[in-house]
């Protein structure tokens, strides 16, 4: 079935059909991954938007039951160059054609992605519209024009009421924003005791909770768009150790008086270089976020920066000068193919080591 891709600039691709037969309007982005294309499409993060693959073939290891970072995913479309429709591996379960339809995603085929990807580095992300060939195509583009899209992502992909994940370690309580599991995956393999609270938890119902430290997940949309969570974050720091990835990244910023913008379009992919100031290393990076913290934003407060993007020189990583707290942009809980991140976790239980056993003066000799 023939299906048309409608751009609020005007621009209109016209492909095929796949999944879901229903419209859909959203943010168009784009994602750079070779592979991951089952993490992609059910990271919470991708809440209001349609997503395009760069890479030419989509689905063709399938679908299986390991690799999802959410039960259910909130992204609003896929745009690809092909849609594999027989997918060989030998865990694959579904192919994707087959599980869009169960969760009603509507997808596009047959799209140049390179054209597509082109126009979005050129003038920004666009809002979009993947619907039937019978809509009138002035019309959708006004109605693309008129369209606010929504500022509550947060909410609608937040968990609605704490749970936990229990282990014999460290007590964590992770504020899921968005999280993905993965994050959750990596605290319960270094056997934390995990509880996972809403985004909207204040900071006197966390410190009740007894936490050993606090974790801010990833997350959709807009950090100034989730102002309780900025004051939650100014209620516990010093209370207790923080690490923070890419939303809370960004809220921690916030609530230490530094400034986010939105980027042109973004950082999505598998494959960003990240330098580590301290060390001179550098990482291969998996990333998904459209804002970023100002670099001017952070003179005259407490914050140091700690990693940057090699790409484009933006903010990767922060720590605060006086309290046990860090964040980094990026996905450490991803494995993009290396696994070059993956010791933060390490760090951030080392940090609330120090912090038990010796308090706060010794957890800010742990490097960050």
């Amino acid at each position: 079935m023939k299906k048309q891709l409608i751009l609020e600039d005007g621009t209109v691709l016209v492909g095929t059909g796949f999944g879901s037969d229903t419209n859909t309007i959203g943010e168009v982005v784009f994602n750079t991954g070779m592979t991951g294309y089952q993490e992609i499409l059910s990271d919470p993060s991708y809440c209001g938007q349609i997503v395009t693959l760069t890479y030419p073939l989509i689905g063709n290891y399938g679908i299986n039951r390991d690799d999802f970072e959410s039960i259910t995913p909130a992204i609003q479309g896929f745009i690809v160059k092909e849609a594999a429709d027989f997918p060989s591996n030998w865990r694959n379960e579904l192919s994707i054609q087959e599980y869009f339809q169960m969760k009603n995603i509507p997808g596009i085929a047959g799209i140049d992605t390179r054209k597509l990807t082109r126009i979005i580095r050129k003038y920004g992300t666009l809002k979009g519209a993947i619907c039937g060939m019978e809509e009138d195509v002035d019309t959708v583009i006004e109605k693309l024009r008129a369209t606010q899209l929504r500022n509550d992502q947060v909410k609608q992909v937040s968990t609605k009421t704490p749970y936990p994940s229990p282990g014999r370690g460290s007590r964590v309580v992770l504020v899921d924003f968005g999280m993905k599991h993965g994050i959750l995956r990596e605290l319960n393999k270094r056997n934390c005791d995990v509880i996972v609270v809403p985004y909207h938890t204040t900071a006197e119902e966390i410190i009740s909770l007894s936490p050993d430290g606090v974790m801010l997940s990833n997350g959709p949309g807009d950090p100034k768009d989730v102002p309780e969570a900025i004051e939650m974050i100014k209620g516990i720091l010093g209370k207790v150790p923080l690490f923070g990835i890419c939303l809370g990244h960004q809220l921690f910023a916030l609530a230490c008086g530094a400034n986010t913008e939105k980027m042109k379009f973004g950082h999505r992919g598998s494959n960003h270089p990240v330098k580590d100031l301290a060390t001179g290393k550098v990482a291969i990076t998996s990333q998904n976020h459209g804002y970023t913290v100002e670099d001017d934003s952070i003179e005259g407060t407490q914050l140091e920066v700690t990693h940057i993007a090699l790409n484009d020189g933006t903010i990767e990583g922060l720590k605060h000068k006086e309290v046990p707290a860090f964040t980094v942009q990026y996905h450490p809980e991803a494995s993009p193919g290396p696994e070059d991140a993956n010791y933060l976790f390490d760090r951030f239980l080392d940090m609330i080591e120090a912090e038990k056993s010796e308090g706060a003066e010794l957890c800010q000799n742990v490097q960050i």
